[in-house]
């Protein structure tokens, strides 16, 4: 896999439909270097989502920052070929993710998808009639969690919590930091097993991650993160666990039982601030299962993979918001431009 930015924004585009893909090749690079999402609505333009703001194409194939009469628009028919390209073809096999809202394509590139929902025993059974869908394009970013490892060093074994908001570099991290844990790049080799329950950390494709995430790395594909936690302790031993996007009462039950287990447990949540998280009751008990000994906050989309401060989750709950001490860094993190 071309692990370069045109490389991988060119694989995301592959799902779009052949009419509208002819302009998303030939798009600038310094756009597709910058692209965080590919976003189609039916019967608006075509817009492609960059951290400094949004462009839309129009009908020559150019790129503005501002809708135009002349936009270029996915048209039903266009929807239709590209839920399908999502899908292989084969949409009764992804019929599980289409009724969460998602499907992910090799490489780890995540399709969220919107529509009218299919309700069936009083629960969302399926989508029909898309009207959206947001192909966020995922990227492979060597030494983006250097500075996060550095400034907590031990502190790692005792678990991270990454928060930030959608699109501020959760998961390009989290990568990361499996990588660098699985190949030893901060010590001895660790064994680490990643739960990647929307296949965007590893990538996975028919059994093989598409994304390094080092040689002593164990992925358990598809597994909800409570379940997956708890087959990681059972059956493979690792030392660390590393998931995305906790949240359920499910996961911070899993979460103590790996801290009962001894494996360090780096996971991320969404939250825009210290405030915010500190405000989700699943957060809070998150931090009490004493799982987690840090938290990094990020900047926000804006400013992609910065760290805005690292905090000690004792003092959190401890102190609260105005006490708790966050480490220096502001040089930490840096603008990688990544989802």
């Amino acid at each position: 896999m071309d692990d370069t930015y045109n490389g991988r924004f060119d694989t995301a585009s592959k799902a779009v439909c052949d009419r509208l893909r002819r302009y998303l090749r030939l798009l600038p690079q310094d756009i597709k270097e910058q692209a965080q999402e590919i976003r189609l609505r039916v019967n608006r333009p075509v817009s492609i989502c960059c951290a400094n703001g949004v462009y839309f194409l129009n009908e020559n194939g150019r790129l503005s920052c501002r809708l135009e009469e002349k936009g270029l628009c996915a048209s039903r028919e266009d929807m239709e070929e590209t839920f399908r390209n999502v899908c292989s073809y084969s949409i009764y096999s992804h019929q599980n993710e289409i009724k969460n809202g998602f499907v992910t394509l090799s490489g780890g590139h995540r399709v969220g998808i919107c529509g009218t929902a299919v309700i069936v025993g009083g629960a969302v059974n399926g989508l029909r009639d898309i009207s959206s869908i947001n192909i966020r394009i995922a990227r492979q970013m060597y030494g983006c969690a250097d500075g996060i490892m550095r400034t907590l060093g031990k502190r790692v074994s005792q678990g991270v919590l990454l928060a930030g908001t959608p699109s501020s570099g959760k998961t390009t991290i989290l990568r990361d930091m499996a990588r660098q844990l699985a190949s030893g790049l901060c010590g001895n080799v660790r064994k680490v097993a990643v739960v990647d329950e929307r296949g965007e950390l590893a990538g996975t494709y028919q059994g093989v991650p598409q994304n390094d995430l080092g040689m002593s790395c164990d992925v358990l594909d598809g597994y909800p993160k409570g379940e997956g936690i708890l087959q990681a302790i059972r059956s493979l031993s690792p030392e660390f666990i590393i998931c995305d996007e906790l949240g359920g009462f499910a996961d911070v039950e899993a979460a103590a039982q790996g801290l009962n287990a001894g494996v360090g447990m780096i996971a991320s949540i969404h939250a825009g601030s210290v405030q915010e998280l500190l405000k989700r009751k699943q957060a809070v008990s998150l931090l009490e299962t004493g799982a987690f000994a840090s938290v990094v906050l990020l900047e926000g989309s804006r400013e992609p993979g910065r760290v805005a401060g690292i905090y000690r989750a004792g003092d959190l709950l401890d102190q609260g918001i105005g006490a708790a001490a966050s480490d220096s860094c502001r040089d930490v993190g840096g603008v990688y431009g990544v989802a």
